[in-house]
């Protein structure tokens, strides 16, 4: 586990103008990569799925960015996957006290952690799932008005493998329509939550006909806008993992 995957691009460099000149993919992958949520809350009870998505972005996003290593590995097998403190440490090759002590260690960390994180990290509201509906039809429609009035004044824009991240919905306007005028036209589907928040893909018109997948939007919502979207654009690997088909053809 010798690769950190657990930070934001915003974490790691700082923010630049939206032009093409700073877009580069960087040596080693760290960014925070999404994970749907069936993968690791199989088979739960529709009632829970609220607090699922609530825990899912707890342990994925909170852990993977805050605690050490064996800390992070210990409480995604623990307390997301539900493995045995033995099969950790069989794992780990470690005792299983060693698995305890270091449980705790994480619990208290993410406890703290969960007492700050922002309005955004709750479930969706209806208000909120609302807001999203809006987004998806003013993507599809390209309405820079409307989208600006979804999308908060300070928000941030991130596109891993891309190091280039943007701050500021000004700055996100202006890439959306300069470099990334080849998105308008898009279909945006709604995929399964990925590390407990919104995900949809986004599909862009092929100069073959119909739609080629472009990005898994992750969005992040709080105090009625959009606060964050990260475009993943390993759509080869993404879309099939979250059962999103890699063509459309209307």
């Amino acid at each position: 586990m010798a690769e950190d995957r657990g930070q934001p691009p915003s974490e790691l460099v700082q923010a630049r103008e939206p032009i093409v000149a700073y877009v580069h993919v960087p040596s080693q992958v760290s960014w925070l990569e999404p994970i749907p949520l069936h993968l690791v809350a199989p088979e739960r009870d529709p009632a829970d799925v609220a607090v699922a998505n609530e825990s899912i972005r707890l342990a994925f996003v909170a852990a993977l960015q805050r605690l050490p290593a064996r800390q992070r590995a210990v409480v995604i097998l623990r307390e997301v996957l539900d493995w045995q403190a033995s099969e950790v440490a069989e794992l780990l090759d470690t005792s299983v006290a060693s698995v305890n002590s270091a449980l705790q260690r994480a619990r208290a960390t993410l406890g703290r952690a969960h007492a700050s994180e922002p309005p955004g990290a709750r479930p969706l509201s209806a208000a909120d799932r609302a807001l999203l509906e809006r987004y998806v039809g003013a993507f599809e429609r390209y309405d820079v008005k409307e989208l600006t009035a979804l999308i908060k004044e300070d928000a941030r824009q991130s596109m891993p493998p891309f190091d280039l991240w943007l701050q500021g919905r000004e700055d996100m306007m202006r890439w959306w329509f300069g470099p990334g005028i080849l998105c308008r036209g898009s279909r945006v589907l709604p995929a399964p939550s990925a590390n407990g928040m919104a995900a949809f893909a986004q599909y862009k018109p092929s100069p073959e006909g119909g739609y080629e997948p472009w990005a898994l939007q992750v969005l992040d919502v709080s105090e009625g806008r959009i606060d964050e979207i990260t475009f993943f654009l390993d759509t080869a690997r993404l879309f099939p993992l979250f059962g999103m088909p890699l063509r459309l053809e209307v």
